[in-house]
Formats: C-alpha cells, sequence, structure tokens
C-alpha cells in the first residue's frame, strides 16, 4: 500500500465540475481523498508533500483513439512503448484500436490486450473491440462477450463500414448492451487512392486528392442512423468544416451522439504538406485553414466533444517513401496536451474547454471511472506547466516510431508529472 500523498499550491482545473482554484489533493490508496482550497491544514503522519509551484492540475488525459503495433507489429509500438509516451505527454487512459494482427474481434483477445497491458504498462489501456470480424465489414462480432471480456466500445479502426445496413444492424445490437459505435466516416470509393485533401495543392504537387464528401456523405449518413436506432454513436475524427455543421445539426436531435477531432486537423492544415513531408500524410488528411478554423469553432461550442492524439506509428522504412505510396499516420500521445496548448496560447479556445475535451467528455461517453478531480474519484491526474518552453526533438521520443508531426517544433507547455491511481508513472527533470 503506497504512502498518502499530498500535493499542495497547486492549481487545480477540473472540466466535470467547472472548477478553478487554487488547492490542495490529498491522495490515499490510489483515489482522492480530499481537496481543500487554499493552503492544506496538514498533511497526514508519514504522507509525501510535494509542492505543485503553482503548476496546473489536472484530471489525467484520455486518448479515446490510438494505434499500437501489439499485437502483429511490436517493433512499431508495443503496449509498453505506448504507456511510456502516453504517461510523458499527462494521459493516463489510451483506448487501443482493435485493428492489429490479428484483429481483436473476439473476447479471447480483448482479455489478453487487458492482461498484457495489467503486466506491462503503467497506464490504464482500455481495449476496444472489432464491430465486423476482422474489421471485414461483413459479420458482426459477437457484441455481448466482448463487452464482458472489457471492450469499451465497438470500433473499425482505421476502417470505415461502407454498408449501411451493417452499420445499422451494429447499432441496434451495440443499443442492447448499452455500449457506444465509434465511426471513422469514410466512403471508400470517394477516397480511392487519394493521399491528402482535395484542391489546387494537391493538384499543383501532383496527387491524388480525397474530397470533403468522402466524409460528410457517410457521416451523414451515420448520424442518420444513429438517430434512427437511438445509438450511442461516436463520430472517431472529422476534419471538414461541414461535417461540424452536420455535426452540429445531429447533436440538437440526440444526446447520444458525439464527436472527436486530431490534434493535427485543429493545429495544422493542408500547407503542411509542403514539399511531400510524408509525416503530414494523414488519415483524415489536413484540411485547407479555414477547414482548420472552423473545427476550432466547433471546438468552442462544444460540437466538438473530443480531442484525440489519433497515434499511429509507422516505421521509417514506411514513411521514407514517394508521398503518394508512404504509410498513413503519425504518432502523437507525448505531444497530445502540448500541441492543444497551442489553440490556448494564441487565445483561440480556452483552457477548461481544452482539458474538458480531453478529460471530463471522453470519460461521459465511455462511461469509465476517470476524467475527473472530486472526493472518491481515482487519482488519474496531470500536472503540468502550462507555458514551459520546449522542442520536439526526435532523440527524445518515447514512442518506438518517430513519425511526428510537430518534429523540431517550438512548444509551450509540458507535463511535470503524471499519476495513475496515486501512483507517480512519470516525472520531468526539470521538476525533479
Amino acid at each position: 500500500m503506497n504512502k498518502p500523498l499530498l500535493i499542495e499550491n497547486a492549481r487545480i482545473i477540473d472540466p466535470a465540475t467547472n472548477a478553478d482554484f487554487t488547492g490542495a489533493v490529498l491522495i490515499e490508496n490510489g483515489r482522492i481523498a480530499d481537496i481543500v482550497e487554499g493552503k492544506a491544514p496538514g498533511a497526514p503522519e508519514k504522507a509525501e508533500t510535494v509542492d505543485a509551484r503553482g503548476l496546473v492540475l489536472a484530471p489525467g488525459l484520455i486518448d479515446m483513439r490510438v494505434f499500437t503495433g501489439e499485437p502483429g507489429h511490436e517493433y512499431r509500438e508495443t503496449l509498453r512503448s505506448a504507456g511510456r509516451a502516453a504517461a510523458a505527454g499527462g494521459i493516463t487512459s489510451i483506448l487501443v484500436m482493435p485493428d492489429t494482427q490479428p484483429v481483436i474481434d473476439n473476447s479471447a483477445l480483448v482479455e489478453f490486450i487487458a492482461r498484457h497491458a495489467d503486466a506491462t504498462t503503467s497506464v490504464n489501456v482500455l481495449p476496444t473491440a472489432s464491430i465486423t470480424t476482422g474489421t471485414e465489414g461483413n459479420d458482426l462480432t459477437e457484441f455481448g462477450l466482448l463487452k464482458e471480456a472489457g471492450a469499451v466500445c465497438f470500433t473499425e479502426g482505421r476502417k470505415a463500414l461502407q454498408s449501411s445496413s451493417v452499420l445499422r444492424a451494429a447499432m441496434v445490437y451495440a443499443t442492447n448492451f448499452d455500449m457506444p459505435i465509434m465511426h471513422l466516416p469514410a466512403d471508400a470509393n470517394l477516397v480511392s487512392d487519394g493521399v491528402m485533401n482535395s484542391g489546387p495543392l494537391a493538384t499543383f504537387r501532383g496527387l491524388k486528392g480525397i474530397p470533403a464528401e468522402a466524409e460528410t456523405i457517410p457521416l451523414d449518413r451515420d448520424l442518420q442512423l444513429a438517430l434512427m436506432t437511438g445509438a450511442r454513436y461516436h463520430a472517431a475524427a472529422i476534419s471538414t468544416a461541414r461535417s461540424a455543421e452536420l455535426a452540429a445539426f445531429y447533436k440538437q436531435r440526440s444526446n447520444a451522439i458525439s464527436v472527436g477531432a486530431s490534434i493535427n486537423n485543429l493545429c495544422l492544415n493542408e500547407n503542411d504538406v509542403g514539399s511531400y513531408r510524408t509525416f503530414f500524410k494523414l488519415n483524415p488528411p489536413l484540411r485547407t485553414e479555414d477547414d482548420r478554423l472552423a473545427l476550432v469553432e466547433a471546438l468552442k461550442d462544444g460540437t466538438i466533444d473530443v480531442i484525440v492524439s489519433d497515434h499511429d506509428p509507422q516505421d521509417a522504412e514506411g514513411k521514407r517513401q514517394p508521398f503518394a505510396d508512404a504509410a498513413t499516420g503519425a504518432i502523437g500521445l507525448e505531444t497530445l496536451l502540448a500541441a492543444a496548448m497551442r489553440l490556448v496560447h494564441s487565445g483561440d479556445v480556452n483552457l477548461m474547454t481544452i482539458l474538458r475535451a480531453m478529460t471530463a467528455r471522453p470519460a461521459e461517453i465511455l462511461g469509465i471511472d476517470a476524467g475527473r478531480i472530486t472526493k472518491g474519484a481515482k487519482a488519474d491526474l496531470c500536472l503540468f506547466d502550462p507555458d514551459y518552453p520546449w522542442v520536439v526533438e526526435e532523440a527524445t521520443i518515447r514512442s518506438r516510431s518517430t513519425n511526428t508531426t510537430f518534429e523540431n517544433a517550438r512548444m509551450s507547455g509540458k507535463v511535470m508529472a503524471t499519476l495513475v491511481g496515486g501512483r507517480v508513472v512519470y516525472r520531468e527533470e526539470a521538476f525533479a
């Protein structure tokens, strides 16, 4: 049993209750035992005391879209390495996608992920399960057995269901078990062999484009089906202004609909592709600056519920290819919070909104015990300096892969300590 821990002189921000004050948090037996505003009256006997030095103490971040290489492609990322990267980024819970090798489509594999994560990883690993067997888009998996095994939602990961009838059946099935469907809207025929946003820049670069309609058409379908079935539906990641408009329209009609966006699409645009920079080949692709600004507005007004890293590690060989042939995806666990702070420092979005989209809202959507700083809650916490300057350098990346969209980027905002169940799993040297 760990001895009590008192974190004092912290700026405590709890998006679940809109709290923002200077105070102290007492942790006992892995949970928050007490919270006081102002100076702590004193620490229990034998308690360890940490002076937060006025830094922000927030709930540990929850990343709802994380790809790893385990099982099947451990050379890209293992659960252990993903956990180390997550802890360094202030992330205490990660949802791992099911499109591994083999696909996580049965209860034995869900249990394997859970057991292996417990044995090797310092953060909470929440398994997802595929909607269809092998993510082939045909036969539904056994939702009830998968839920019993520990799956927190059903998703096809990188893939999108093309059959409306299969998706409708999945929504009805999931509703019977009160489980969310998380889906990436993408029309395979419109995406085809496109590699970046469709438009003048793609034409200039001689690259095949992916039109906005490849996302908006299936998103409209998904949202209509969600209304029809009453399903808990979460759009995994949207990237266009029109998608934000559609989401706002349908969310007025159902409280069971939620929407996510990648930090890449909130901070970057198609111009970042530059001279065929393959680290910027993403899914969904980087869109126009107008699309990016529309997503930021949608985050501000609550249309976008969740910010994800869309962590998708790829090996060097996969990225060192011509842009059209290069692997799709970028890592993002370690830079999620710092990148989100760009939106705060620019004045576009306030800190409470940013943190809510990475803590309280994901927890609400998934129905998990996380994402809040209240008495009795699990002590999953993130202590960070919102103004600390640093540079993203390949040599310091903890992921096995280094394909970051923020390579050599100057950041303001860094995690100083991460706690999972009251235990410190990461501490920055500058805060030692």
